[in-house]
């Protein structure tokens, strides 16, 4: 009989194998810790910096910090206990140190005076708030993220609603000097395009595991690359032709750059062909020649991208073209100079000067300067740290709809950093986006919050270890009545 029972548990043992796995929750709230204490260090520098005092506001800026954290970590720990431990801590950590700048930046005498500083931060705080709400709201009712897979056309028609609205008459607004992005309901502007980016890659992924097959067959191959199919070019004209035409009636370049990038990424993910990626490229670069050729808007960008000096000049002196020109360019290449390598320190930089969206979407500006190179690189290493779990989870996932969401999402995060730092530091024409999780902006903040949070369920999902089978009550008996 004890033979017997030897057996029975050693049976049980061996079906019970993957239940161990840590969900590393812990540790995650430990990362959270540091998130959380590094901005409330930053804000007690700024205070200090400009007044000679700890700020008086530290306390509750801290702990507000330190309670939506919580929040969002208790939500992790309950509804995906497996989900990777580092996403959350870096996104709390952004937006902790983009409330630190954005506070700084309030306290700014040239703001205040043309409406652009002054209870902004407060106002970020409730986005925050609002962000981590969405961010729970996702992971207590999305139980697995393949429910999305249904809705992949009725995301298809509400992200080009989403895109349309800011053309509507009576709800679109003009709030950034020539771009057609928002829409404007009593007191609040909304961009729904920050949205947009979210619905489109739940589209993309439904539709290209669905049709990858097609997409990946090559009729002929020239010059080394295989060329796809006339019939199975469709779908990129399309994306590109309303890529285009938003960047001719929102002159959104950024927008049209980011929806076109990320259906690129996830149709190479998709069929492996590299031949895509040449396509989108030349595509991309045709069409936004093209309508450089013809839109004042875009023209200006471009010039001020090629000469930001000359715009500045005709900025501060003026000009009979009837064109806005802007001297932000150049102002915020002069702060990464002032910057160099270590920075003025916190509160000690003039990245005002930027005046209009030295809050939004110049806020790079304000960390190239009082953090300097180091600091701006330590930034960016967030980011990439982000893409980087986006990348591993999106290859940690078992079913192909996942995989591409994952690596939709994480790609659309990518490229809207990489336009966004690329336009303030100079190194392609600015867009007029904001920089995640940094940048003032209920939009963009929330939005991104609702992005992080489809990331963690499809992370949990992943990382979630099989469940164990079942005992077989027929084995058991048989092991039972084995003789000994």
């Amino acid at each position: 009989m004890s033979s017997s029972t030897s057996n029975t548990s050693t049976h049980h043992t061996s079906t019970i194998g993957a239940i161990g796995a840590p969900s590393r929750r812990n540790t995650e709230l430990a990362l959270l810790v540091f998130a959380v204490l590094i901005p409330v260090f930053a804000y007690a520098n700024v205070g200090l910096a400009i007044d000679d005092q700890v700020p008086t506001g530290l306390l509750s800026y801290g702990l507000g910090l330190g309670l939506l954290a919580g929040v969002a970590h208790l939500a992790v720990r309950k509804f995906a206990p497996y989900a990777d431990p580092l996403m959350l801590p870096l996104a709390t950590l952004l937006n902790g140190l983009g409330l630190v700048a954005i506070w700084r930046l309030d306290q700014s005498k040239l703001l205040q005076q043309i409406g652009q500083a002054g209870g902004k931060a407060t106002n970020q705080l409730i986005y925050t708030a609002m962000g981590i709400a969405l961010f729970a709201v996702v992971l207590v009712f999305l139980k697995d993220h393949r429910v999305l897979q249904r809705y992949t056309y009725i995301s298809m028609v509400g992200a080009l609603v989403l895109l349309l609205l800011p053309l509507v008459p009576g709800l679109g607004a003009n709030i950034t000097y020539g771009a057609k992005i928002w829409i404007q309901v009593g007191s609040f502007t909304i961009q729904p395009g920050e949205f947009a980016k979210i619905v489109l890659a739940i589209f993309f992924a439904g539709y290209l595991m669905v049709k990858r097959d097609a997409l990946a067959l090559a009729s002929r191959r020239f010059m080394g690359l295989y060329l796809p199919r006339g019939r199975d070019l469709g779908p990129i004209i399309v994306v590109w032709m309303i890529s285009i035409l938003i960047l001719v009636f929102e002159t959104d370049l950024g927008t049209s750059l980011l929806f076109f990038g990320m259906f690129i990424i996830m149709l190479y993910v998709a069929t492996e062909r590299t031949s895509w990626i040449v396509f989108g490229l030349l595509m991309s670069a045709a069409g936004a020649v093209g309508v450089a050729s013809f839109e004042p808007h875009v023209q200006t960008r471009v010039q001020a991208w090629l000469d930001p000096m000359h715009e500045y000049l005709l900025s501060r002196n003026g000009s009979n073209d009837g064109i806005v020109h802007s001297e932000q360019a150049m102002q915020a290449l002069w702060a990464f100079g002032s910057g160099g390598t270590l920075g003025t320190g916190w509160g000690q930089g003039h990245s005002e000067l930027i005046r209009f969206a030295a809050n939004s979407d110049f806020i790079l500006a304000t960390f190239g300067e009082e953090l300097g190179l180091a600091g701006l690189m330590a930034i960016l290493l967030i980011y990439g740290l982000i893409v980087e779990r986006g990348v591993r989870t999106a290859l940690a996932a078992r079913d192909p709809f996942g995989k591409l969401l994952a690596i939709g999402l994480s790609g659309a995060f990518a490229l809207q950093v990489f336009v966004v730092a690329g336009g303030v530091m100079g190194l392609i024409p600015l867009t007029g986006m904001t920089m995640p999780f940094l940048a003032y902006g209920g939009s963009s903040v929330i939005a991104n919050w609702a992005l992080i949070g489809i990331l963690i369920r499809i992370s949990d999902t992943a990382r979630r270890p099989a469940p164990a089978p079942a005992p077989s009550p027929d084995a058991e008996m048989t092991q039972v009545v084995r003789p000994s």
